[in-house]
């Protein structure tokens, strides 16, 4: 039998965990578990850290049981990876091991007063004073400010630093430190890729930063140990897999880069899930933005390997907005029907969604925006509705390739694709005509998994998976069939009604009513 390599991979909305053959490529088995999202007020989004590990426990355990089905002996799997959403934020007490507050979830919006004050310190009001550093924006996007907010606003956290049994995390190092030991010996540790989006780490040195810190008034004994996206962490300590080593860790965008094996500088992809995010490979330099996209660590394949860096556009809401027609608006009632709903229009009539429900991010970055529909007519009925919120999700790609060509001035030729939503063939066609460019997407829709399989199965001390190696991965293409005039004229409209969801949020409402401390 060939050896195995597994993956947990956390996101917004589910855990799965994911079982790959290190010679093929292939995935064997796989069970997914849905994860609750807790809305306590107006813009803010929460989850239970302990129901992450619960999910994360229930995947192996399932998916373990497959195999044993299959007959298929589990001592195969020789390594564990992990990615995650990024940027979520928790802080646990390392004594008792429980959790000082919910998961404060990416796309989270309390932090907005947190913000202000912290841009307003900054020299001339400039929301990108330590972009030179961090590669970022202060934003309610990243994972200081949520922290910040934390040490602000909990009590238990508050304590528990000045006890000095305060350990802080993003997801990954949450699941790595519970599945090495937890308060018996666990691993305390990320990696560079979801260090690099916290903004207290430099991305020139490849460490903390001091002064980072202190902008932020962070203590830096909190933090986990930064360590390469491929290499030996620490050992499964319970469960099925005792003893399998913990190998690989990458933020979820940076895990389908290399699952999409976008390996050479100006590669890149675009992962349709919760949010949206295009990333492009630049190399081991990081470039610098001029038109509001993200630098950030891409990954580092080893303790002795370089750092590659990627240029990000970030969207918040795109397959969120399907849940939002689901669970909100009772539009749909799966998230798959949308498809035939959209078909069935066939056109949005003129119809413009602006999902603007956490703010703007790339290339905006706005927190004020809000979301809107325009250009309603007696006519419009819930499919032209549907029609639009897919090209919502269409429409804010193009504006980060747009930024994303702009920077590195040479144009994509075609752009790979991944994540759940390119399930929804539609939509593919949809983004293709928009772009005025080829989609590609792969049969095998799982990269973020796969991409920090790669990782963990490279590892040294591993090595039973050879990076770089040409994989049979078949795809789809989907060519553009409109003519580029009718594209650009629907991105103009799109383009005018961004503009009026612009500056919705303008000042704090005197009694507390939008739920922001």
């Amino acid at each position: 039998m060939d050896p195995l390599v597994a993956a947990i991979d956390q996101g917004t909305s589910s855990t799965r965990f994911l079982v790959f053959n290190a010679k093929t490529a292939e995935l064997i088995s796989h069970h997914q578990v849905e994860i609750k999202q807790r809305f306590p007020k107006e813009g803010w989004v929460e989850e239970d850290p302990k129901e992450i590990m619960l999910s994360v426990y229930e995947c192996i355990e399932r998916t373990c049981e497959k195999l044993c089905q299959l007959n298929i002996d589990i001592s195969n799997i020789k390594a564990l990876g992990v990615t995650n959403q990024r940027e979520t934020t928790l802080v646990w007490d390392k004594e008792t091991g429980e959790p000082l507050y919910n998961a404060i979830v990416w796309l989270d919006l309390r932090t907005q007063p947190t913000v202000e004050r912290l841009i307003n310190k900054a020299p001339g009001r400039n929301k990108n004073h330590l972009k030179h550093k961090t590669g970022l924006p202060i934003s309610t996007y990243f994972s200081a400010v949520k922290l910040r907010w934390l040490l602000d606003n909990v009590d238990e956290v508050q304590q528990a630093v000045l006890s000095r049994q305060a350990l802080f995390g993003t997801v990954d190092s949450w699941i790595i430190w519970c599945l090495t030991g937890g308060r018996n010996g666990g691993v305390h540790c990320t990696d560079v890729s979801n260090a690099s989006r916290t903004m207290l780490f430099n991305i020139n040195t490849m460490a903390w930063d001091p002064e980072l810190c202190r902008y932020f008034e962070v203590p830096m004994e909190i933090l986990p140990k930064v360590r390469s996206s491929s290499e030996i962490y620490g050992w499964m300590k319970s469960n099925s897999l005792a003893g399998v080593p913990i190998s690989g860790c990458l933020g979820d965008q940076s895990a389908a880069l290399v699952g999409q094996m976008c390996f050479r500088e100006g590669q890149a992809k675009n992962t349709y899930g919760t949010g949206c995010f295009l990333l492009r490979n630049t190399g081991t330099k990081p470039v610098m933005s001029e038109h509001g996209l993200l630098t950030t660590v891409a990954y580092k394949l080893g303790k002795n390997e370089p750092a590659c860096y990627a240029l990000e556009g970030s969207v918040a809401i795109a397959g969120a907005v399907v849940r939002w027609l689901k669970d909100n608006m009772g539009i749909v009632q799966s998230s798959s029907e949308i498809e035939k709903l959209a078909a069935a229009a066939g056109t949005s009539y003129g119809c413009y969604f602006v999902p603007a429900f956490s703010g703007l991010y790339a290339p905006y970055w706005e927190p004020s925006a809000r979301g809107i529909i325009c250009g309603l007519t007696q006519f419009t009925n819930r499919k032209h509705l549907a029609f639009a919120a897919l090209e919502a999700v269409c429409f804010q790609t193009r504006e980060i390739l747009d930024a994303m060509n702009q920077d590195s001035g040479v144009p994509l030729t075609e752009l790979q694709v991944d994540g759940g939503m390119t399930s929804n063939r539609l939509l593919m066609q949809l983004q293709a005509d928009i772009l005025c460019i080829p989609v590609v997407r792969p049969t095998m829709s799982e990269t973020t998994a796969l991409g920090v399989a790669m990782a963990a199965g490279a590892a040294e001390g591993v090595d039973v998976w050879h990076l770089r190696r040409n994989l049979a991965v078949g795809a789809e293409r989907f060519e553009p069939q409109i003519n580029s005039d009718e594209s650009e004229f629907r991105f103009a409209r799109w383009k005018k009604a961004v503009q009026k969801a612009m500056n919705w949020e303008t000042t704090e409402p005197c009694c507390n009513t939008n739920g922001l401390v």
